[in-house]
């Protein structure tokens, strides 16, 4: 009997459960705290960071929060990296997208201006050169061994290396352990619908990131402190803006130097012309060594046609570095991204242990913010010259 009767106090009059006087004071407050400019209620203190209880909480979470974001880390590491390139890309097509929107264009027109151009001139050059690229990737496999032999028969330097070397085993039996490059430069399948899936995703991500670059560049700034706030904007719009010059320079870069070499390799006959082009600009991408690399390619290729070609093609590729070097990207990106030849050299390095080729094609843009961030914010820091509010009571 006491049971019920309990039981029936603690419900209201149309036998609900009565609320309890405190969830009900609280409620009362929230309801009187929420206003337009805080509809959750004004933010409380902060707790006693100096407690001992906070201390090890937040000791212990730290410890825990660290060891997930490692697993976690590793484990969505493709996933992280197809997102990271698409911010990358992001970044680097915001110039283009801020100038048309500069211009009265809306944002979501701008971006379907710069994503519509590039799809169009993508889709033509697969359009005219899909069919040339396998059948001369094809054919450039198949004759391996062939052209090897020829150039054996023609030059005795080259021939005694390869017999030191065993070239042709080595040209033999990579041939054998790697089938579906006999299948043209697809290759395999899977591998195609592996990295059609990973640029669609790319893509996609771009898009999104692109048109969403406010909201995410205001959200970024968020996180810092309203003191810092001001300084954080100022440094992160000039990091964005370093980003975006490296990336448009070095796609103009690349597409001078390919358009250059498949017209130098034309006018001298030199074999797979349209395959050995998309490779120099894939490779002049990577800074420092890659169009050295693509160098040296092309001039071995050159020899199947003669040495003196091959002596003018190896010209050729470094009147184009020395072009490269002192004049295209001293007007294309020296404005935006300067960065000292010791670092360049670390961070490539760096870049590419860490993350391959991907990772040397974003070591440059990541050392110049790094640069910048350390002589505008740690080097004042260091040497005590900071700005600081006045303080005193003429303050």
């Amino acid at each position: 009997m006491g049971s019920s009767a309990d039981s029936d106090a603690e419900r209201g009059p149309q036998g609900e459960p009565s609320v309890p006087e405190p969830i009900a004071a609280a409620e009362r407050a929230a309801s009187e705290s929420a206003g337009a400019r805080h509809p959750h209620g004004r933010p409380g203190p902060r707790f006693d960071r100096n407690s001992p209880f906070v201390i090890g909480v937040t000791g212990g979470l730290g410890v825990l929060l660290a060891i997930g974001i490692v697993q976690m880390l590793a484990t969505a590491r493709q996933a992280l990296v197809l997102v990271g390139v698409a911010l990358f890309l992001a970044i680097g097509i915001e110039p283009v997208v801020a100038w048309l929107h500069r211009h009265r264009l809306p944002r979501w027109a701008a971006v379907a201006v710069v994503f519509g151009c590039a799809t169009l001139l993508v889709a033509g050059f697969l359009a005219a050169a899909i069919t040339p690229l396998i059948i001369q990737g094809g054919d450039l496999v198949d004759h391996a061994t062939d052209q090897l032999h020829d150039l054996e028969n023609q030059y005795p330097l080259i021939r005694s290396w390869s017999q030191r070397l065993h070239l042709d085993q080595e040209l033999q039996h990579g041939l054998t352990d790697n089938p579906s490059l006999r299948h043209g430069l697809l290759g395999a399948g899977e591998r195609v619908f592996g990295v059609l899936a990973s640029a669609l995703i790319v893509a996609v991500l771009t898009i999104y990131f692109s048109a969403n670059f406010p909201r995410i560049r205001h959200s970024l700034y968020r996180f810092f402190p309203q003191s810092r706030r001001p300084r954080a904007i100022l440094l992160g719009d000039a990091i964005f803006a370093k980003v975006g010059g490296y990336v448009l320079g070095n796609l103009v870069i690349s597409l001078i130097t390919a358009i250059a070499t498949f017209v130098w390799l034309t006018v001298f006959s030199v074999p797979y012309p349209l395959i050995l082009s998309v490779l120099v600009a894939l490779l002049d991408l990577v800074p420092l060594v890659g169009s050295t690399v693509a160098g040296l390619i092309i001039t071995a290729v050159a020899l199947t046609v003669s040495l003196p070609v091959s002596i003018a093609t190896a010209g050729f590729f470094l009147a184009m570095r020395l072009l490269e070097d002192y004049l295209l990207v001293p007007r294309i990106m020296d404005r935006t991204v300067r960065v000292p030849a010791v670092v360049t050299v670390v961070a490539i390095i760096l870049g590419g242990a860490l993350l391959g080729i991907l990772g040397a094609l974003l070591a440059i843009p990541c050392a110049a913010a790094v640069l910048l961030i350390v002589q505008e914010v740690v080097y004042p820091h260091l040497d005590g010259t900071t700005d600081r509010p006045p303080t005193g009571p003429g303050a």
